[in-house]
């Protein structure tokens, strides 16, 4: 006796991806009427926000993206406002510390330069960011291919920009510190045009390296940042959400789409909208099978970017006069900032590994990777206070070893791909597919700006689509 085949669900949009893009997304058109699914591969909403207990003391952390602003930044400030979490500035005062490649430390004011820099030096770091400024600047944000010399800028590598193009010394040395700390990736692994585009996005230089107001890293949500997605998850329908559901086939037709999982049901739609980062558009069979430009798309890079949070009984470093916040050339830590939120009696510092330290970090054991980065925290801290105290937890999230992130922030195009047609293609629908994701937005492009514009976007598309 065989079973007869399960028939497919109904609905009109199936939205691919429970993170803050798809959720916010969900809540659209959930408000316009149409009926829907959402779909995610893992056992829990969120996507690469991800918010854990910090200590018996009390409080949670971000082991995924952790910063909002209240200016730029306009839709997570509303939600923020709207879901009565309160928002924490990041502490931005006190000293902090750079060591060299020699292992050698030193303390800097906060909003100073981590190494010390001669005339020559300065001269060099001004020429060079008022270059990139000036390249920033006139990008167009929608259009970035057709911009003046885009097709040069992007035969380039934002290492070679570097070298090539603002003249080397200090300011291609500035330039992968920020590429290290924005994307995950060396300078010479990202191409500069997109990178270019990914400032841009971000509102500038000074901005998307900032910790102050109007800076991509000014503010903290106290209740961790995966509430904003289960708050989103809690206003849709009760069970619209199905966990550990990942889409395995896509199959369009001219009437609509059949989406399939695996191992559930296949859900017959309108229209799907799809908040799956490009890099792994690979894991999904697209019938017909998805053009050239979406292709590529796939081929863009994830940077290695991971956490190691230091949880302490006290805040002794601000006593003493620091902010939290070190520096490395070298690694295991590439940078840190302070993650206290006092009211919880939770005191950490949350430790970067990104890039290439953060790939090597990345072989060792879990013993060792720990050990790794209490050598070093201790080594740098000692040189400034007497006694470092030991952390009463430890948390560790790597990204890149997660099978549903492979990565973070956001996936950045090499080289001689943005002008290819891939660039225009990013948030281009396919028949019946909609894309969204952080990757997609026009602003805050890998932020959880990003990613919640983008899911605004996609449902305005695909509701005005169904109304036609």
């Amino acid at each position: 006796m065989s079973l007869a085949p399960i028939e497919p669900v109904d609905v009109d949009v199936v939205i691919v991806g429970a993170g803050l893009s798809g959720l916010r997304a969900a809540v659209d058109i959930h408000k316009s009427g149409l009926s829907y699914v959402v779909l995610e591969a893992t056992d829990r909403v969120g996507g690469k926000t991800l918010s854990v207990a910090a200590s018996p003391q009390g409080g949670v952390v971000d082991v995924g993206a952790a910063w909002i602003n209240d200016t730029s930044q306009v839709e997570m400030y509303r939600l923020a406002k709207e879901f009565g979490f309160e928002l924490i500035e990041q502490t931005a005062t006190g000293l902090s510390l750079y060591q060299d490649s020699n292992q050698k430390t030193i303390s800097f004011p906060y909003s100073g330069m981590p190494f010390p820099l001669d005339d020559k030096q300065q001269a060099q770091l001004y020429e060079a960011f008022g270059q990139m400024a000036v390249l920033v600047d006139r990008s167009d944000p929608e259009m970035p291919w057709l911009g003046p010399d885009a097709k040069r800028i992007d035969s380039l590598t934002l290492a070679e920009l570097g070298e090539k193009e603002i003249g080397g010394g200090i300011g291609s040395v500035v330039l992968n510190i920020l590429s290290r700390a924005c994307l995950g990736l060396e300078s010479s692994e990202v191409g500069a045009l997109p990178a270019i585009d990914y400032i841009k996005a971000g509102t500038g230089l000074e901005n998307i390296s900032s910790d102050l107001k109007d800076g991509a890293q000014y503010l903290r949500n106290r209740q961790g940042n995966q509430t904003f997605s289960t708050r989103l998850a809690e206003s849709l329908n009760v069970g619209a959400v199905k966990l550990s559901m990942p889409v395995s086939k896509i199959t369009q037709s001219d009437e609509g789409c059949m989406v399939s999982t695996s191992p559930g049901p296949a859900y017959r739609c309108n229209k799907v909208l799809l908040s799956v980062p490009s890099t792994l558009y690979p894991l999904i069979e697209f019938t017909p099978s998805l053009p050239a430009t979406k292709e590529a798309l796939s081929k863009s890079k994830l940077g290695y970017y991971s956490k190691t949070i230091l949880v302490f009984e006290k805040p002794w470093w601000r006593g003493a006069g620091f902010s939290g916040s070190i520096a490395c050339e070298t690694g295991p830590i590439v940078f840190s900032r302070d993650t206290c939120v006092p009211n919880d009696k939770q005191y950490s510092i949350t430790c970067f590994h990104v890039a290439e330290p953060g790939r090597q970090w990345s072989k060792l054991r879990a013993k060792d990777r720990r050990e790794a980065v209490l050598k070093q925290f201790r080594a740098m801290f000692s040189t400034v206070v007497d006694d470092v105290p030991e952390p009463i937890n430890i948390i560790e999230k790597e990204w890149t070893k997660d099978p549903w992130a492979r990565g973070a922030p956001s996936p950045v195009m090499g080289p001689e791909v943005l002008t290819s047609g891939a660039g225009k293609a990013v948030r281009e629908p396919l028949g019946h597919i909609h894309f969204i994701g952080t990757e997609t937005s026009l602003v805050w492009k890998g932020y959880m700006e990003g990613a919640v514009q983008a899911g605004i976007r996609g449902a305005k598309e695909v509701i005005a689509d169904l109304a036609e």
